[in-house]
């Protein structure tokens, strides 16, 4: 398979530039794999689709406003982006700047501190910041939302709320679990009246996810680094549900890798570390029967992860499909719900 196999023409207007006025307000489109069926609904209508003894599962990680400027000794200026936090003062980072410094660098930040290159990995830096507070704290005070480069705005107050799940509680990501972004409490409330439970994994986005794939064969991609925790009380629920016959919904691209990630030979277990699993058609799912996301970006790894669970031929039919009846794409737009097990 070749990237290219997985583009599809997408109207720029389409990429939603901001949250619509409620959470749930959005559109979802409903995928039965098997009758290869595919109906225009709306998200509040989602418990509809779902069974008593159903089990939803978030990311319940909290996004960091990971997002820095400073300027080089030289006087440039420099664009930082926390990729990944690596320890109470140092980090994985992308740099936008006109000229990459060099190990021992220092970039000064908007309150006088610095930070030190202490090197390369790929096309990342590693930082360490020179401030007696921790970096959580540190980017609370200097740090800026980090909006996804396809919202071609800078972030504003509201996306300090909006930019974030409701149940966001572990600090740690550089972006959202989009597919969250629909849940607010109403509908939450309405999954737990419906018989709907709930459980939780943390895996803490990287920018990573935004970066393009350089090979042509799919094959040949290397996936970025994310650190995930599966606890044993989630894979004890989802244990339970599968035995009363309950369905496991991943709420999110995220979610299905950090459970396929604690997958080893077709059982689930508790697992806390990185992982670079990189989904795609072909991979045999062992942990989720079905999931709920956002639309995805042309020959993107989460496209691919999509294909994998419901086929390339009726995913790219179903983003036509949405480009055709005007659906919001990417972070804060619409979503779908794709059961390759069927609806009934």
């Amino acid at each position: 398979m070749k990237k290219s196999d997985f583009d599809f023409a997408l109207p720029p207007e389409l990429i939603a530039q901001a949250p619509l006025a409620e959470r749930s307000a959005s559109r979802l489109l409903l995928l039965d794999v098997p009758a290869q069926s595919m109906a225009d609904r709306h998200f509040r209508e989602l418990p509809e689709f779902l069974r008593p003894g159903d089990l939803l599962v978030f990311n319940d990680t909290r996004v960091l406003p990971a997002r820095l400027y400073g300027r080089k000794e030289t006087g440039g200026a420099v664009e930082i982006l926390i990729e990944r936090v690596t320890g109470a003062h140092e980090a994985i980072v992308q740099l936008g700047v006109s000229k990459k410094p060099k190990t021992g660098g220092r970039i000064e930040l908007a309150d006088g501190s610095h930070a030190v290159v202490l090197g390369r990995e790929e096309a990342f830096f590693r930082l360490r910041f020179e401030s007696p507070e921790p970096l959580e704290r540190l980017l609370s005070r200097l740090g800026e939302m980090p909006l996804p480069p396809y919202i071609e705005r800078h972030a504003n107050a509201s996306d300090m709320e909006r930019y974030q799940t409701v149940f966001a509680r572990e600090p740690g990501a550089v972006a959202a679990p989009t597919a969250g972004l629909h849940f607010d409490e109403p509908m939450l409330d309405a999954l737990r009246a419906r018989g709907v439970d709930s459980g939780y994994v943390t895996l803490h986005v990287g920018a990573g996810t935004f970066q393009p794939m350089r090979a042509e064969e799919v094959q040949d991609h290397v996936m970025h680094r994310e650190w995930l925790n599966v606890g044993a009380e989630l894979v004890e629920r989802i244990r339970r549900t599968r035995a009363g016959g309950g369905r496991v919904i991943a709420v999110g691209t995220t979610v299905v890798r950090a459970l396929e990630s604690a997958t080893v030979d077709g059982r689930l277990h508790p697992f806390a570390g990185e992982t670079q699993i990189f989904i795609f058609p072909g991979y045999r799912f062992s942990s989720i029967d079905g999931l709920i996301t956002n639309f995805h970006l042309p020959q993107s790894t989460l496209l691919m992860l999509v294909s994998a669970l419901a086929g390339r031929e009726f995913i790219l039919d179903a983003y036509r499909h949405a480009v055709a009846q005007r659906y919001r794409f990417f972070s804060y737009g619409d979503a779908m719900l794709i059961l390759p097990h069927g609806c009934v």
